[in-house]
């Protein structure tokens, strides 16, 4: 938990996660529901639980989750079902699906891919690696989407190209590692929006290993002195003191 990798936070004085994300679970053994609800909500996440198929699909246009757990064996309608049909609308066939069964078989993961699962977890599994591969494909996710619909970003002097890996303020090149790139790209892709530390470490380092939150502030501060170095102009990233960074609105 992110909370567990703050050095020297006392268990009495932990603040409740932040929220990370949110997940439809469609899962009708209640214990291993129950099992999973748990250990999501100890990472930050908001947790919404049916046991059946027909509800799943309701469930999916309300909230709009940022991933659906799907078994396959449940009520009224199957996972395959509930998964293709998600897939086929357009308002829902972004939200990745993570199909979590019992059923094993070569045949039965194949159905799965098939119809869109964008990733089929076997029980039993490891709560710590189902939490692993749901940042996975969350993060492929929105990353795809991210390339998808701001490939080219522009703020006043600053221009950020995603396919050519390039990053230019008033012409003069800034060179970047892929983590200051993506970070900076992340925050100039809505400007104005404030950015919590947890959050972009989820977007930007998938939040994989053990990841301090303070490795944020330490690429923002590098961030910056790549500009300093190449006597360009730093880009409008501002701190929003006790949450996190946001890139300031360019100015008409």
């Amino acid at each position: 938990m992110a909370a567990d990798r703050r050095r020297g936070a006392h268990p009495a004085s932990r603040p409740a996660p932040q929220r990370v994300g949110r997940v439809l679970l469609v899962e009708d053994e209640q214990d291993v529901a129950e099992l999973i609800r748990y250990n999501l909500a100890k990472e930050g996440y908001d947790v919404v639980m049916t046991a059946n198929g027909a509800d799943a699909l309701r469930l999916a246009r309300e909230r709009q989750p940022d991933v659906v757990l799907l078994d396959i064996m449940v009520p009224q309608l199957n996972g395959w079902e509930v998964c293709r049909r998600l897939k086929k609308d357009p308002e829902l066939s972004a939200i990745p699906v993570m199909m979590v069964t019992g059923r094993v078989e070569e045949g039965d993961k194949v159905l799965g891919f098939e119809v869109g699962a964008d990733d089929y977890v076997t029980k039993p599994f490891s709560p710590r690696e189902l939490i692993a591969r749901i940042r996975a494909v969350v993060r492929r996710s929105r990353q795809a989407d991210a390339k998808e619909k701001k490939a080219n970003l522009k703020a006043g002097d600053l221009e950020i190209d995603r396919y050519r890996f390039e990053v230019r303020m008033k012409g003069r090149p800034i060179e970047l590692t892929p983590k200051e790139f993506e970070l900076l790209a992340t925050l100039v892709g809505t400007p104005g929006r404030v950015f919590g530390r947890e959050e972009l470490l989820d977007i930007v380092w998938g939040r994989d290993g053990f990841v301090e939150p303070r490795t944020v502030d330490v690429h923002v501060a590098r961030l910056r002195g790549k500009f300093t170095a190449a006597k360009a102009e730093e880009p409008g990233i501002e701190t929003v003191r006790g949450v996190g960074y946001r890139f300031r609105d360019a100015k008409p």
